[in-house]
């Protein structure tokens, strides 16, 4: 699994929270870097975050799905991406899924909203 967050607490609290429910997770900074890890080790789940430095989300997504598209992904599936994010306005859950993202956590992620995301997205993995 594949965190991407640029913020060093909400990095660590996600990863914990995930490491608990027994993933094991790899940590990204920023898209740029998270779409260079998924071209060399494609993951089974994404949780990205939708502002970052350097390249955010949204772009990072459209460069994963790419990826997948030109047939580079491990399994042939398109791996699930899930948007967390500080944006909780109307319509920012329907930006995430226009720009390819699958599912959506508003911040400031709990142990109960990754549980859900896990459980939704599960028979992809």
């Amino acid at each position: 699994m594949l965190l991407v967050e640029d913020n060093a607490v909400n990095q660590k609290l996600a990863g914990k929270i995930l490491e608990r429910m027994g993933c094991s997770v790899d940590t990204a900074t920023n898209g740029k870097e998270a779409v260079s890890m998924f071209a060399n080790l494609p993951y089974n789940m994404i949780f990205m975050d939708c502002q970052m430095p350097e390249m955010d989300g949204y772009e990072a997504t459209r460069k994963i799905r790419n990826i997948e598209t030109e047939g580079n992904s491990s399994n042939g599936k398109q791996v699930p991406i899930i948007a967390i994010t500080a944006n909780a306005m109307r319509g920012d859950r329907e930006k995430c899924l226009e720009e390819g993202m699958d599912d959506y956590i508003a911040k400031p992620v709990d142990a109960r909203q990754i549980g859900r995301a896990l459980e939704r997205w599960r028979h992809h993995i």
